[in-house]
């Protein structure tokens, strides 16, 4: 399916070397089964021998002085731009995503370690005054920001470059280790930054890529040396990690089942072409495997019977094939099983009521973009996250009901409100209980600068480049006697 080299065990990276492994992992392309790469998983020693390295070198790193690391992250951010589409055939291969968003990923993850190399140059704490108060005269405090520790990041599959990047380069602009484990379906392209970060000037033991299994990763949690875990994944097993670390730092990205109201006002045409034309790409540009992905679409009645045509034909007007085809738009699932299970979610609802106006059907690992009507509330597809190419749309009577409809959801991560109107905007920024609120557009979209995370089932705590450098610091306070302001 790709130009890459021949199948070779590819190194993981311990403490910044590239190590082979003790047993070896095969990662197949999504689309058709076909062998991608082998890579080496490292034992148990080369496990102990990264941690071990990333707690020895904490002391060092953390008081490095902040050019090394910006210009480490600045590196990291050019070779990516100048290896875009040998990266992006290698995600492409690995994680089955259309090229068109792979391109896409790479591009984001440049700008995120730009970001990083921007920030960590001016993370500088603040200096207050303590004399506003007689007993503090000749009193002033510096409050700096201090990483707590080396960090465990933990990265899911469906965006196996940028997020992987969300964790690395807050963490090294701060200072501190990160030791990276990369989801088992899709560990090549964290391999690569691997490779990258290893032509900076970085400290031995700053980064390691250790591509493990479950139980490795288990032992990682539970390892003290390593305070501050940041998880993306699925809820089950985020809260099952915050539960068996519950003296650590720990920062948890989940799941979603995304909603967009479709508002009264936003009434003309072109605004219903531009909004069914957004929620089609954006329910299945990753063919559904991202957690911001349209899920939900809440419709009011007064323009439901004009936007309904134009949304099933947006989707069905989406082309699915092979992701290495750069006009696709839409590709398979990670894999069989996944597929089977969003196939077998839609029959259920199907079963229970629902209309399927378009899609439905599976071929291997690619489901066919699906809209559904008259979807009973606790069908799946519906109060959980289906994580595939599913809409389900409901038509709903004014902006209490679709506002009542986005918070009856055992998740929060984002909401996207199509509306004119500046205080249902401000109303939903207050009301909806999610993360974020995008108005104009879909709940889909995202800027890394930006703080990232959600409520409810949908996590604990923010990500987002400065976000995180905070979230991954802790203040501490320094007093000094006898200096005036």
């Amino acid at each position: 399916m790709t130009d890459l080299e021949p199948p070779k065990p590819r190194p993981s990276w311990i403490a910044g070397i590239a190590e082979p492994g003790v047993t070896e992992l095969v990662v197949r392309h999504p689309f058709d089964g076909s062998e991608v790469a082998t890579v080496g998983v490292p034992g148990p020693e080369q496990v102990e021998r990264a941690v071990a390295a990333a707690a020895a070198v904490f002391t060092e790193f953390r008081s490095s002085p902040a050019h090394l690391r910006a210009n480490a992250l600045a590196h990291v951010s050019q070779r990516l731009a100048e290896r875009t589409e040998e990266i992006a055939e290698i995600i492409t291969a690995e994680n089955g995503k259309p090229l068109k968003w792979a391109v896409g990923e790479v591009g984001r993850a440049v700008h995120t370690f730009r970001l990083a190399a921007e920030e960590a140059r001016r993370f500088t704490g603040e200096l207050t005054r303590l004399d506003t108060d007689p007993a503090a005269e000749g009193r002033v405090a510096m409050i700096k920001r201090i990483p707590r520790g080396p960090v465990l990041g933990i990265s899911p599959f469906n965006f196996p470059l940028n997020l992987v990047a969300h964790k690395v380069a807050p963490a090294l602009a701060v200072g501190a280790p990160i030791i990276i484990k990369p989801a088992p379906r899709t560990p090549l392209t964290a391999l690569i930054l691997g490779e990258i970060l290893a032509e900076t000037d970085l400290p031995a033991g700053a980064f390691s890529v250790l591509p493990v299994g479950n139980e490795a990763t288990a032992a990682l949690v539970k390892d003290e040396r390593l305070p501050v875990v940041s998880f993306t994944g699925s809820g089950p097993v985020g809260f099952s990690i915050m539960d068996s670390a519950p003296r650590k730092h720990v920062v948890l990205e989940l799941g979603g089942n995304a909603a967009a109201v479709v508002c009264g006002d936003w009434s003309s045409e072109p605004d219903l072409d531009f909004a069914a034309k957004r929620i089609a790409l954006f329910s299945n540009y990753q063919a559904g495997q991202s957690c911001i992905a349209v899920q939900r679409v809440l419709v009011d009645r007064s323009v439901y019977e004009d936007f309904l045509p134009r949304l099933v034909g947006a989707v069905g007007a989406l082309r699915t094939g092979s992701p290495h085809d750069p006009d696709v738009e839409v590709g398979p699932l990670v894999d069989v099983a996944a597929a089977e299970r969003v196939e077998q979610w839609i029959s259920e609802a199907a079963e229970a009521g629902a209309k399927i106006l378009a899609g439905g059907t599976r071929d291997g690992s690619t489901v066919a973009p699906t809209v559904l009507t008259e979807v009973p509330k606790d069908a799946k597809v519906w109060c959980e996250e289906v994580f595939g190419p599913v809409l389900a749309v409901a038509a709903v009577d004014g902006v209490d009901e679709a506002f009542a409809e986005v918070n009856n959801s055992a998740y929060g991560l984002q909401a996207g409100v199509f509306t004119h109107d500046i205080q249902t905007a401000f109303r939903a920024g207050t009301e909806l209980e999610v993360g974020g609120v995008i108005i104009g557009d879909v709940p889909s979209y995202r800027a890394d600068q930006l703080p990232y995370g959600g409520v409810k089932g949908s996590g604990v705590g923010r990500e987002g480049v400065r976000t995180t450098m905070t979230d991954f610091t802790e203040e501490r306070v320094v007093v000094l006697t006898g200096v005036s302001w």
